[in-house]
């Protein structure tokens, strides 16, 4: 019998599939839930227990993860009928690896509290899929020291870095911040290869050129050249998630009276794309904002 803690995971998506591969990997007995039931059977060929409802993924884990759409879906998962709160135990604890709205969650986290005494660790990720995969996630937890500290081992296997930014929210407030950047990025990103398109420069030799300078970062090195390819296939990630985040960004300024008006430009801009029916396509499809043909 393994003497690593059991472990259970609602959410396999873009990002919780490859997460619960590398779990299994590193010998975590480990249950599983979606919402999609078909889409655990990848990890039940690899050894994973699939369960029918949340509530049951506390009959035998010490630690839940989730990792889910937004916070509507955490809340849900939680606290529906048939959710985690229902069986849940004060010795167990619940983290959550999705990006959710930083108030809400400390609510979440007090009703879970006085609910079965469960604790919440805040615990949302950087580093997309590729990341995902090999293990190179940054993470930013909120919450008890003691319980951060007992997850370290265990997200060490998703991780390269693990750090602490406060008490339970603040990992949240750190992922929006993150997310202001990325998006924003995306977003001029696409409007320096649509300019260097539109003045005769070979916009794929954009990434390699400004590699190391201080223009570069990963986002250029991963969407430029899919932006100047026209390459949006496999989808790595979602308009609807930088969205999503967006808007929690610019709710965020709006409560803490903190201006951000660069993230509320980049949300109206990320809005209208999705409005075009880009929303489960990848931010790679930015570039066809610029689309239209000059005026001659």
């Amino acid at each position: 019998m393994s003497s690593l803690p059991s472990l259970a995971f609602a959410g396999i998506g873009l990002m919780g599939l490859p997460m619960c591969h590398r779990l299994l990997a590193a010998g975590y007995p480990l249950s599983v839930w979606n919402r999609s039931p078909d889409k655990c059977a990848p990890l039940q060929a690899a050894g994973a227990r699939v369960v029918a409802t949340p509530a049951q993924l506390c009959e035998q884990a010490e630690i839940i993860l989730l990792c889910l759409a937004d916070t509507t879906a955490v809340r849900e998962v939680v606290f529906a009928a048939e959710g985690i709160a229902q069986c849940a135990r004060p010795s167990q604890l619940l983290v959550d690896l999705s990006s959710s709205d930083p108030a809400a969650t400390r609510d979440m986290a007090a009703e879970l509290q006085a609910r079965c005494g469960m604790q919440w660790v805040d615990a949302p990720v950087s580093g997309g899929t590729p990341g995902a995969e090999a293990g190179t996630l940054s993470i930013m937890a909120g919450g008890p020291m003691e319980a951060i500290e007992r997850l370290r081992p265990i997200l060490a296997a998703l991780g390269q870095r693990l750090t602490r930014m406060g008490e339970v929210g603040s990992g949240q407030v750190t992922k929006v911040c993150n997310q202001m950047l990325v998006a924003c990025n995306a977003l001029v990103i696409a409007e320096v290869v649509a300019l260097a398109e539109r003045a005769g420069v070979d916009a794929s030799l954009l990434a390699p050129a400004l590699s190391g300078g201080f223009a570069d970062s990963k986002p250029l090195q991963i969407l430029a050249p899919q932006m100047a390819e026209r390459r949006f296939e496999p989808v790595k990630w979602h308009v609807r998630t930088l969205l999503k985040d967006l808007e929690t960004a610019v709710k965020l300024a709006r409560e803490q009276q903190s201006a951000a008006p660069l993230s509320g430009l980049a949300a109206q801009l990320m809005r209208l794309h999705g409005g075009l029916g880009n929303l489960e396509r990848d931010p790679a499809t930015l570039i066809e904002l610029y689309r239209a043909e000059p005026p001659v």
